[in-house]
Parts: structure tokens; C-alpha cells; sequence
């Protein structure tokens, strides 16, 4: 399998991909740095450790009855994702190397590119594999079918809008992983250096307003507003050009218009500021008006950093750095098919090991349950390696 996503690599990225994406990808293209950044994260992957088939416990159940956790796919996925075609490569990707069957939807914007782009991945599985592992879906017309399989398709994974994720989650049956709305929140603490309060804030919002773990709403201690430290902050944003709208402490102190809801993503240079009382309040707000997806705070008071991240109940929370962390690339996962804000199975940026589960191995020599009548359990942890 490493061997196979290797080959992928080199001969897509470094063979016909600057040919084949010269004449068919246009407005939903590929630049050198996001060139540059799927082949490290497909590199990550072929350089991991096989996961499938991993004894992941050992157990003695009682003398010469061994019990073996194994890990291995889930079985097939569905992934429907809007534009961005470098999204199918890294899902691609991630589902050959946790051997799962991949059924593959991108939106009508990038129809050529990904088209070129599951021609190159197909035609470089080895013989043993099946091209058919990984199919593309071309008609939007097959989707409602598709979400009727769930005696075939194990998993749907949707990457886009709120509308598309809340669409499919109406639609199906079938398990849905992924997370309707990043509305991530950055806490500043009353004792946070307010230096690097203003750098986190600022990349955090600007480094890509669209994405997930964007920031949406800013939260201020309200000490921070005789010493001047909101001040800087709201400085700050408004010089990248980001539009600020208020909550209702906020937009009063600061003259700016009223949010309608908090609950809302801008995916834009736009965010909300709030005014609250303290770590607590913070926490409260979140729990209230957020997603669950990404929270950070900036603090140099440990205590209420441990409060704030045992406390914030969302998939990632941060202390002292950006919200824009939660990634798979940047976690080390070499890439990720989404980020869940689910509490099953899998939660924040899902790579291989959020598309595995797991079987059960016994080995035994004859033995029967008989009501227990006789069986010394001794339930004895073994290593991993026998």
C-alpha cells in the first residue's frame, strides 16, 4: 500500500500533472505551493506505518483463549465536496491508504479538473487493485440514489456549504461525518500579551477568511477595555480590512452595526466582537452560539487556560495559537478527509485513523462457554506482539 501511494505520488505530481493541468484546469486551479503542499501531505501518507490489519489490544482471555483487537476499513465511502479539485486528491489518498472503496462528487466549478485528476489517480493502481476502487460520480442527478445504498455505502462524508452538509444529513440513512457550520471563537483573557493577542486574532481571521477554522467571532474581557487592549485588537482587524459587526456590549462601546445572530459564518473578512465578563462567560458564549468545531484563547494565566480547555466542549481548543492549527496536514495527519464535530466515531480533522474501525480476533484451543462451568477468566493484557 505504501508502495502504491508512492507510485501515485511520483508519477502524478512529478510526471503528467504540470501536462494534464495546463489544458484542463482553469478557474479552479492548482498553483506551485498547493503543488508543493499535496505531494507532502501524500508523501506523509505512503511514509506511514501500514494501518490496516494493526493488533491494536491482546488479551488473555483464560489459558490458551487469546482475544486480538485488529484494526481495518470501514468499507465505502461517498465523499461530495464543493469546487477545490486538490480536495479529491487528498481524500484519494487517504482512502487507499485505509483501504476503503471511494465514491467521489465534486461540484460542477471544477468538472474537468477532476476528471483529469481521478484519470491520473486510476490509472496508476498497481494490478492487484481494482481501477474501480475509486469511482467518480459525474451527474448530480445520482446523488439522491446513491444516499438509498446504505447496504453498500458505509460512510458520507460532505465537504461544503452549510446548505450541502444539512442536505445530505435530511437525505440518508447512512452515517454522516463532517460539521454543518465553523463558527470558531478566539477568546482574549485579561491577561493575555496583548502583542500576541493581535497576531493570533489577525491570522486567525485573515490567513484564509473562508475557511473552517476561520475565526467568526472575537471575544474581549471586558478589562481589556480601560487598558486598551481592545482598542489595539479592533485596530488591528479594521487595518487588515476586516468588517466588524458587534454583539450588543460590543457594537454599543465600539459604534459598529449590531449582529443579527451569533451564530453565523462570515467565510469572509468579517467577524463579530463580544464583550464578556470573564473565562466563564467565554465558555458559556461558546457553548451557546458556537459549532463546536475550533476555540482558542489567549491567556498567559495557566489556570485559566486548564479551565478553558477542559471546559469547552469543541473538537479542537487551543491555547496561545491560531485557530487555523486544526488541519490534518498541520496535525501531522498527512491530510484529512474533513473535520468532524460529530461525538462519534471520529471528531476534529479526520485522517487514515478516523476511517478505520476495528474486528475482533479469539483464538482458542476447543474451549465453550457451558454456562462458564469451568472457565478460569483470567483477563490478562498480553503485548501487542506475540
Amino acid at each position: 500500500m505504501s508502495a502504491m501511494i508512492s507510485h501515485f505520488a511520483i508519477f502524478f505530481f512529478f510526471g503528467r500533472a504540470f501536462f494534464l493541468f495546463s489544458s484542463s484546469i482553469s478557474d479552479h486551479c492548482f498553483c506551485i505551493l498547493q503543488i508543493s503542499t499535496l505531494v507532502r501531505s501524500v508523501r506523509m501518507l505512503a511514509d506511514m506505518e501500514e494501518p490496516i490489519g494493526q493488533i491494536l489490544k491482546r488479551t488473555e482471555l483464560a489459558d490458551k483463549l487469546i482475544l486480538e483487537k485488529i484494526s481495518c476499513p470501514l468499507g465505502v465511502l461517498l465523499v461530495i465536496f464543493e469546487s477545490r479539485p486538490d480536495a479529491l486528491v487528498q481524500i484519494a489518498a487517504l482512502a487507499i491508504r485505509s483501504g476503503n472503496g471511494l465514491l467521489l462528487k465534486g461540484g460542477k466549478e471544477a468538472r474537468r479538473s477532476n476528471a483529469v485528476l481521478h484519470k491520473v489517480i486510476t490509472s496508476v493502481m498497481p494490478e492487484t487493485v481494482s481501477d474501480k476502487l475509486i469511482g467518480l460520480v459525474t451527474s448530480r442527478e445520482e446523488i439522491p440514489d446513491l444516499l438509498k445504498l446504505d447496504d453498500v455505502i458505509d460512510l458520507v462524508v460532505p465537504r461544503g456549504s452549510n446548505k450541502l452538509v444539512s442536505q445530505i444529513k435530511e437525505s440518508t440513512k447512512i452515517p454522516v461525518l463532517g460539521h454543518a457550520d465553523g463558527i470558531c471563537h478566539v477568546y482574549v483573557d485579561k491577561s493575555a500579551d496583548i502583542n500576541m493577542a493581535k497576531q493570533i486574532v489577525r491570522d486567525a481571521k485573515t490567513d484564509y477568511p473562508a475557511a473552517c477554522n476561520a475565526m467568526e467571532t472575537l471575544l474581549v474581557h471586558k478589562d481589556l477595555i480601560n487598558n486598551g487592549g481592545l482598542d489595539e485588537l479592533v485596530f488591528e482587524l479594521r487595518r487588515e480590512g476586516v468588517q466588524l459587526y458587534g454583539g450588543p456590549t460590543a457594537s454599543a462601546l465600539l459604534n459598529i452595526v449590531e449582529t443579527s445572530s451569533f451564530h453565523h459564518e462570515y467565510s469572509s473578512l468579517a467577524c463579530t466582537v463580544e464583550i464578556v465578563d470573564d473565562v466563564y462567560a467565554a465558555i458559556e458564549h461558546i457553548h451557546q452560539h458556537g459549532s463546536a468545531h475550533t476555540e482558542c484563547i489567549v491567556t498567559e494565566d495557566c489556570k485559566v487556560a486548564e479551565t478553558f480547555l477542559r471546559q469547552v466542549d469543541s473538537a479542537a481548543v487551543f491555547h496561545n495559537a491560531s485557530t487555523r492549527f486544526c488541519d490534518g496536514a498541520r496535525f501531522g495527519l498527512g491530510a484529512e478527509v474533513g473535520i468532524s464535530t460529530s461525538r462519534i466515531h471520529a471528531r476534529g480533522p479526520v485522517g487514515v485513523e478516523g476511517l478505520l474501525t476495528n474486528r475482533w480476533i479469539l483464538r482458542g484451543n476447543g474451549q465453550v462457554v457451558d454456562g462458564d462451568r469451568g472457565m478460569n477468566y483470567t483477563h490478562k493484557e498480553l503485548p501487542l506482539k506475540a
